[in-house]
Order: structure tokens, then C-alpha cells, then sequence
């Protein structure tokens, strides 16, 4: 496992400065929180977008390049339309897929397929992305340290809202490879929802993880707990005193 800001560096060297901005995994909080960024839906708006989606499609017997540039046009069509968070469409659970979130797609070899097919799965995997960020950011409300909550009180928040959403991620994957990466951007968008600064929210999560996390590994229940009280005490210097 590599540490979310060495995935970082690794990005930044081998993608352009318009495909770094359109990496689903580097976006920041700011640029997925639905609360910033309104999203209207409707059957008139799917049809349009179908429509598009399907004409780009490439023809019958089109090779990984032809394909993979298909994903690369329909990122761009679908961020320059409703916004960065949209470039996450594609970023599918498992290797094939990026080790993501979304379902509905699966990598180019597997989705690319009939126009019209194809169009509506990344339909389907862009409104799923949608719904992904939206599920996080009630659950990072509700797990939030209260404002005037004592250290030992934001220590147990905290520690309890990091177990919480390494076992939402474990849920969504089923642990397939890779899905540590998706572990480690939700964590950070979580503190980040809460006002931190993104280079310290990484690091934080960096050392609580700490290559812990394996590929095709579910962790146990005792290793998911001591990743929570590493991340609480990181960022209170002290331990909870409640009991889970």
C-alpha cells in the first residue's frame, strides 16, 4: 500500500495538469461537497446527456486506446457540465476500475460496449457517484465532534467516526484490491468537511493508516479500532475515555 500523498506525487509526475485536476481520488472536499455544488436531474436532462454520450461512443472492434480515450472525453463532458466531482463517474470498486466506489461501470475492456448500453451505464455510475458523495456528507454530519465537545469528548467522536467510515468503505469494496486508496480519500475529505487543511488531513490519515490495510484483506475488528485511536489521538493528543 502506498500513502495517499505518495499516490499523490506518483499522479502528478505521469498525468497532465488538466488530467491531474480530473483524478476522482485527488479531488479535493471542495470540489465534491454537494452542499457547494447544486445538481438538478430530470428524465428531459438524462435524454440530452444519453444522446451525447452514445455518439461518442467508439465503433465495434475499437482497441483499449480508442476506448480509454472514450473515458478521457466523457470526463471532460460530464466535468465542464456539472462540475469537477462528476470526474468521478468512472472511478469503479476493484483494480479494473481504479479502486473506487461505483458499481455500474467496470473498466473500459468490460463497459465499453454499444452506444446506446454504454451511454446509460455511465449515466447510471455518474448518478451513483452522486448518490456516493451525498451518503458521505450526511455521515460526515453526523459524525462530526460537536463544537464545544472537551478533548477526551472529540477524542471518542473522532475515534468512533474513523471506524465508522473504514467500515463503510470495506462495505462498499468488499475489500477487493486497492480499496485502501478510496479508505484513505474518504477519511481525508471528512476532515477536510470539518476545516482542515487537505495537506494535514493527509497526513493524519497517512499515519493512522499506516500500510496497514492490505489489497484482498479485510481487516479485523481489533485492526479497524486501533486505526481509529491512532487517527483520534493524532489529532487531540489524547485518548477517549469512554468505553466503545
Amino acid at each position: 500500500m502506498i500513502a495517499r500523498s505518495a499516490y499523490r506525487a506518483r499522479v502528478r509526475r505521469n498525468t497532465t495538469a488538466v488530467d491531474y485536476e480530473l483524478v476522482p481520488a485527488l479531488l479535493p472536499w471542495s470540489a465534491v461537497d454537494p452542499a457547494r455544488i447544486a445538481f438538478t436531474w430530470d428524465e428531459t436532462q438524462a435524454s440530452e446527456i444519453t444522446g451525447v454520450i452514445a455518439s461518442m461512443v467508439p465503433p465495434d472492434g475499437a482497441g483499449w486506446e480508442e476506448k480509454s480515450r472514450f473515458t478521457r472525453e466523457v470526463t471532460v463532458l460530464l466535468a465542464a457540465r456539472y462540475g469537477r466531482w462528476a470526474c468521478g463517474w468512472f472511478w469503479a470498486v476493484g483494480e479494473g476500475g481504479g479502486a473506487g466506489a461505483v458499481t455500474h461501470w467496470c473498466c473500459e475492456s468490460h463497459s465499453v460496449g454499444r452506444p446506446a448500453e454504454t451511454a446509460s451505464r455511465v449515466v447510471a455510475s455518474l448518478l451513483e457517484w452522486r448518490d456516493w458523495l451525498e451518503e458521505l456528507a450526511e455521515r460526515f454530519r453526523q459524525l462530526a465532534p460537536p463544537a464545544e465537545a472537551a478533548p477526551e469528548d472529540r477524542s471518542w467522536h473522532l475515534e468512533r467516526a474513523a471506524t465508522r467510515l473504514v467500515t463503510v468503505v470495506i462495505d462498499r469494496t468488499d475489500a477487493e484490491s486497492g480499496w485502501y486508496t478510496l479508505c484513505h480519500t474518504v477519511l481525508t475529505w471528512f476532515l477536510c468537511s470539518a476545516g482542515m487543511e487537505a495537506d494535514e488531513a493527509e497526513d493524519v490519515v497517512d499515519a493512522a493508516i499506516g500500510g496497514r490495510f492490505k489489497s484482498w484483506s479485510t481487516p479485523s475488528r481489533t485492526l479497524i479500532d486501533a486505526v481509529g485511536e491512532d487517527f483520534a489521538v493524532d489529532l487531540t493528543g489524547v485518548r477517549s475515555y469512554r468505553d466503545r
